[in-house]
């Protein structure tokens, strides 16, 4: 695909989403490919990315624009959070619910304009991650098992609807309406990173008070673990 019809798709998808003519669409994202290397959302403000472009270098091999100028050209402007997270995944050799591809990710939809911090089509989305030395195998249990959730997860129930041991699970949150997906990637022989999000939330305000939630939690659990007061 060319840079010009990459351009006009994104034109497109932001007049799908503001309303928006042709040419104020055009112009407003014009504007936005005017500014620093850092990129500005279509709005003409800066985004909020969640880290520097020599930490995102860092971390993927690829600066903000790099990844930016890669994900226009591939569509991304017409797809949807969790196809962007897929791709940059599938770039990358690592899950979709890691924080690099949802940062790379979320970053994209906020410096084009196509969503809020944390926004997707069917609500808002937050993740947390932690690695805790336990086997995926274990930490897979503490998630799963609801005697064993309950020593560091009392007040929040889960109601399972998949689950891959000791790779995945997927549950209903205790609102019937938002969901919960938990991915555990193994970290050398003896540790493990366990990543939460939590979907379909109402509005940013959710969004933020579960982010701190499930920090917390994930930090308690994480405590337990190494004082001994659950068993790994």
């Amino acid at each position: 695909m060319t840079r010009r019809s990459s351009f006009k798709r994104l034109v497109r998808a932001r007049m799908a989403k503001t309303g928006e003519s042709y040419t104020a669409a055009r112009t407003r994202l014009l504007a936005a490919h005017d500014q620093e290397p850092s990129g500005r959302s279509a709005s003409g403000t800066a985004p909020r990315l969640a880290t520097s472009d020599e930490s995102i270098r860092r971390r993927t091999g690829r600066g903000w624009e790099q990844w930016f100028d890669l994900l226009d050209e591939w569509g991304a402007a017409e797809r949807s959070h969790r196809d962007i997270a897929r791709w940059v995944a599938g770039q990358l050799g690592i899950e979709p619910l890691a924080w690099n591809a949802q940062a790379v990710a979320g970053g994209y939809e906020r410096a084009r304009g196509i969503r809020e911090v944390g926004e997707r089509a069917d609500g808002f989305a937050v993740t947390a991650q932690k690695t805790m030395m336990v086997s995926p195998d274990r930490l897979f249990d503490l998630f799963v098992d609801e005697s064993l959730r309950r020593r560091w997860l009392p007040d929040g129930e889960l109601r399972e609807r998949t689950a891959t041991k000791p790779r995945s699970a997927r549950f209903d949150w205790l609102d019937g309406e938002t969901r919960v997906h938990v991915v555990f990637d193994r970290k050398g022989e003896r540790a493990t990173t366990v990543a939460v999000e939590h979907a379909r939330l109402a509005d940013a305000d959710e969004a933020e008070r579960m982010k701190t939630y499930w920090r917390e939690r994930l930090a308690t659990l994480k405590g337990r673990l190494e004082r001994g007061e659950i068993h790994a």
